[in-house]
């Protein structure tokens, strides 16, 4: 009787320890995701950021020189911000659905990965 009281004994020790090497390696799992997710989008975000900047000073320039052009500076700006929003109109009409998706399906692929 002591013999399987033993036997019972190690083998829930052996499942105690299992379950918590399981646990541990699924967040070590989740560790690695969440670096390689994050390592991916800092250099995206830090070139976005440096781009956006480059776009704000030529939005600016073209703005200035259109205001020029048209007598007021006033002008260049509502020409600059007209054509942005035409812009942003046709891609959310047109490419909207297709964006959503696009990230999406990147997100699920990161994840899977």
């Amino acid at each position: 009787m002591e013999e399987n009281t033993k036997l019972i004994e190690s083998l829930l020790e052996k499942t105690t320890d299992y379950v918590k090497s399981s646990i541990d390696l699924a967040k070590l799992k989740a560790i690695d995701k969440t670096a390689d997710i994050v390592s991916t989008i800092i250099p995206y975000a830090i070139v976005l950021i440096l781009l956006a900047a480059f776009m704000l000073f030529v939005n600016l320039g073209i703005a200035f020189w259109l205001g020029i052009i048209l007598g007021s500076t006033f002008y260049g700006f509502l020409v600059v911000a007209g054509f942005y929003g035409v812009l942003g109109a046709i891609i959310h009409l047109f490419f909207h659905n297709r964006i959503k998706r696009s990230i999406a399906n990147n997100i699920v692929q990161q994840l899977i990965k």
